[in-house]
C-alpha cells in the first residue's frame, strides 16, 4: 500500500503563501474578507499541497454527518439495492450514516480523472472510510485514498491490484460449481456461460467452478459456449442469442447474474424455445429479478446484504486502527432451486 503522508497543516500553506495562518483560514473556510489574488495565491497552494481540511460543497448540508462513503461506477440496478440494503442496515445498528453516490468512469467526467482531488473532497467532507462496489480502481485511486486516510474496502472486487486491499465477496467457485452441478443431475450435458468481463474476478471463478464441474463429469466445454459481457440485461440477450443461433444449441445455460439470466430468457422466448421446457437458465445473486422473472428463476444465492454488512464494519474498524486477521472475506454461496430448471 503506498506510504502514507501527513495532513498538510494550514501552517504549511501559510508559510508558501508568505500570509498569516489567520489568513489561510479564512480562505479555508469560505470568508469574504481576503482579497481575490491573495485568495487564488492560498487556492492553488491548498490544491498543491493536496490540504483535507477544504471546504467543498459536498461538505454542505446533511450529507456532510455521514461517515461511510458507499461508491457504485455505473447505473444502479438489483444487485446495488441489496447491497444498499445491506450498508445502510449495519449503519443503523452502529450509528453511522452512509452517503451512496455513483463515481462514472474516468472519461466521462472529473472526479474519476482527478482521484486526489476525489479523494480529498471525501476527507473534507468528513468521511472515514470508503466502500468501493465491483469497482476497478486504479493505483492512483489507491493512493490518493492513502493520502486522504480514508481506508477502503471493495465489494466484489472486478480487480484486486494488491493484495493490501481489503475487500469482501463470496464463494464464487463453489457458486459456479453448484448451478452446473445441478444442470449435470438433470440429465443436461449441453451447458452454455453468459458471465461478466475477462477481467473481473468474480466471473473468472464462477466460470472457473462451472467448467471445474462439467470436466469432473467428462463433459466437453466448447469454446462457442462461453460469452462474457458486463452482468447486464442485454448482455444476457446478446450472450442468450449467440448460444441459441448455434446449429448444436446448448440445452441449458449457467448466467453470471440474475440479469444475465433474465436476458437469457428472453432471447430464449424471443426463439420462440420454453423456459424450462426446451432450455434450463440458472442465474447468480438470487436478486428481486429472479424472485419476479417467469418462471421464477434458480440461481446462486449471493449473500448480497451480509456482505454489505461486514464490509461497513469492517470499514468502520479500519477507521479506528484496527488490524485485521484478513484480506478477504468469502461468505459462502447457496444454490436456490426455482421453476427455470428441468429434467431434460
Amino acid at each position: 500500500m503506498p506510504p502514507k503522508v501527513g495532513r498538510t497543516t494550514l501552517a504549511t500553506v501559510a508559510r508558501s503563501a508568505g500570509v498569516s495562518v489567520t489568513t489561510v483560514s479564512k480562505v479555508v473556510n469560505g470568508r469574504s474578507d481576503v482579497g481575490p489574488q491573495t485568495r487564488a495565491l492560498v487556492e492553488s497552494l491548498l490544491e498543491q499541497h493536496d490540504y483535507i481540511g477544504r471546504r467543498s460543497p459536498a461538505a454542505k448540508g446533511s450529507a456532510a454527518t455521514a461517515r461511510i462513503e458507499l461508491i457504485f461506477k455505473g447505473e444502479l440496478n438489483a444487485y446495488s439495492t441489496e447491497i444498499i440494503q445491506g450498508v445502510l442496515a449495519a449503519g443503523v445498528e452502529a450509528g453511522i450514516a452512509v452517503a451512496v453516490s455513483t463515481r462514472p468512469r474516468a472519461a466521462a467526467g472529473v472526479d474519476a480523472s482527478r482521484p486526489r482531488a476525489w479523494a480529498r473532497d471525501l476527507a473534507a467532507a468528513g468521511r472515514r472510510a470508503v466502500i468501493a462496489v465491483v469497482d476497478e480502481l486504479t493505483s492512483a485511486d489507491l493512493a490518493a485514498l492513502s493520502r486522504a486516510h480514508l481506508p477502503l474496502v471493495v465489494i466484489d472486487p472486478l480487480n484486486l491490484q494488491r493484495d493490501q486491499v481489503t475487500s469482501v465477496g463470496s464463494t464464487n467457485f463453489a457458486g459456479g460449481m453448484a448451478a452446473a452441478q445441478h444442470l449435470l443431475a438433470l440429465g443436461h450435458r449441453r451447458i452454455g456461460y453468459v458471465g461478466g468481463s475477462t477481467r473481473s474476478a468474480c466471473n473468472q471463478a464462477r466460470m472457473h467452478g462451472y467448467r471445474a464441474a462439467l470436466e469432473a463429469a467428462g463433459v466437453s466445454v466448447p469454446d462457442e459456449y462461453q460469452h462474457t459481457g458486463d452482468f447486464r440485461y442485454q448482455d444476457g440477450i446478446e450472450g442468450g442469442a449467440a448460444l441459441l443461433d448455434l446449429p448444436t444449441r446448448p440445452t441449458a445455460v449457467f448466467a453470471g447474474s440474475d440479469e444475465t439470466a433474465a436476458g437469457v430468457i428472453e432471447a430464449a422466448r424471443a426463439r420462440g424455445l420454453r423456459v424450462p421446457d426446451d432450455l434450463s437458465v440458472v442465474g447468480f445473486d438470487d436478486t428481486e429479478v429472479a424472485r419476479l422473472s417467469s418462471p421464477p428463476l434458480t440461481t446462486v444465492r449471493q449473500p448480497l446484504r451480509e456482505m454489505g454488512g461486514v464490509a461497513l464494519r469492517t470499514a468502520l474498524r479500519l477507521a479506528v486502527g484496527e488490524k485485521l486477521d484478513s484480506h478477504h472475506v468469502e461468505l459462502a454461496t447457496e444454490l436456490i432451486v426455482r421453476g427455470s430448471t428441468a429434467r431434460i
